[in-house]
């Protein structure tokens, strides 16, 4: 099988507009979390969220351009801009047949659909824009960044809620290993802070009203972000040859349905999912020094989910360094592992680990190492990244350093 290594990355998302802020910021575990900003807001019984600040499309896109965009639309295309630049990929007319994207996104072009139900029932007009639909479509993102770079390879979109982005990557990875594609553009994005997106995760009583606290006993709720992450996935000796820098190497990926509740989540599936995305990077669990976890900041998730990681570990688990980042960059749904992978490619290439800022009070069922509250330079070489989604959909992905 092929080796599959990371060539560039990008991120727009509520902690900076790249992935250099972004990872600055999980550096200095700096908030990103704040008072949400739109129409009607007063409305809503959550009012904060990750979303991204000091945003002006019109100084990204044209007119022409932002009549195709949802801003879930912008957000990716902002995102895989940077991954190609820092790549120095050129596809030519060779490579476009080798090289395709994968997308992760759940919710489409929600601030789209919001608009246009106001139009159409608040407003009570009979006519809707005529790209409503390609604004709105789920594969929006994938086909746009498909267009923009010329990219004739396995173009598509991932939906499986809050394990989107890290299903997209895992099968970029595995298109490539196989054999499928030289180079594959992946990641997720996500745009849900909209007055109907809140008030639609409202209605589940899961949503904190002041904060994310992953593993604080104290933790009341998850808070949701939006932005995007897209990263260069491409065959080992193909970056080599034309002499890229390597950030990571993608070694490992599985998946797991938990087959039980549409929203409680499952200690064993998680257990399956981390255990063969071990067996698949032929790695040993003691070979793990961190995880990024899925880490919600619910109580269901952070207990289930410790709970897994001290049956995947075992008297390993006290050793192992485990974070939860969204506890500054809030919940992006289907884009939230894509930024999320930033803290592990952090974690590998420069030895610091992201914090779970927020965290007050130890939790007996959340007895880990969560490095809480400030960053920590370590020295770890293999890292995992968990994502564990509604519908009982599980997707872990390893990474080592090269």
């Amino acid at each position: 099988m092929r080796r599959v290594v990371i060539t560039g990355q990008g991120a727009i998302n509520a902690l900076g507009h790249s992935a250099g802020e972004t990872c600055a910021a999980m550096r200095e575990g700096r908030n990103g979390i704040g008072r949400l900003h739109f129409r009607d807001v007063e409305r809503l019984s959550i009012q904060i969220g990750g979303q991204v600040r000091d945003y002006d499309p019109a100084t990204r896109f044209s007119r022409q351009q932002l009549s195709l965009y949802d801003p879930n639309t912008q957000f990716a295309l902002i995102a895989a801009a940077e991954a190609m630049a820092q790549s120095g990929l050129e596809i030519d007319e060779a490579l476009a047949p080798r090289t395709g994207v994968v997308m992760g996104n759940s919710g489409g072009g929600l601030q789209t659909i919001d608009e246009n139900y106001r139009t159409v029932y608040e407003e009570g007009k009979n006519r809707v824009h005529p790209f409503v639909i390609p604004r709105l479509m789920n594969n929006a993102a994938a086909s746009h960044i498909s267009m923009t770079y010329g990219l004739k390879g396995p173009t598509y979109t991932v939906s499986t809620a809050c394990a989107s982005s890290n299903h997209a990557m895992g099968q970029a990875f595995e298109t490539i290993k196989l054999g499928n594609a030289d180079a594959m553009l992946t990641g997720g994005s996500e745009s849900m802070l909209v007055f109907g997106g809140i008030k639609a995760w409202e209605g589940l009583r899961v949503m904190s009203r002041d904060a994310c606290r992953p593993f604080s006993k104290n933790r009341n709720g998850m808070v949701q972000g939006e932005g995007a992450a897209v990263f260069v996935f491409e065959e080992y000796e193909h970056a080599r040859a034309r002499g890229a820098e390597i950030l990571a190497e993608v070694t490992g990926f599985a998946m797991s349905s938990d087959a039980s509740d549409i929203v409680m989540p499952s200690r064993e599936g998680a257990v399956r999912a981390m255990r063969g995305a071990l067996r698949s990077a032929g790695a040993d669990a003691s070979q793990v020094g961190y995880i990024n976890a899925h880490g919600t900041g619910t109580a269901a998730n952070d207990r289930s989910e410790c709970a897994a990681v001290r049956e995947v570990f075992g008297a390993h688990a006290d050793e192992l360094m485990i974070s939860a980042t969204k506890s500054m960059h809030g919940h992006l749904i289907g884009g939230t592992g894509a930024v999320e992978l930033l803290a592990c490619i952090m974690a590998l290439r420069e030895g610091v680990i992201a914090p779970t800022i927020g965290y007050e009070l130890p939790d007996p069922d959340c007895d880990l190492d969560v490095v809480p509250n400030e960053a920590r330079d370590a020295d770890v070489s293999l890292v995992l990244s968990n994502a564990f989604a509604f519908g009982g959909l599980n997707a872990v992905l390893a990474l080592q350093r090269v």
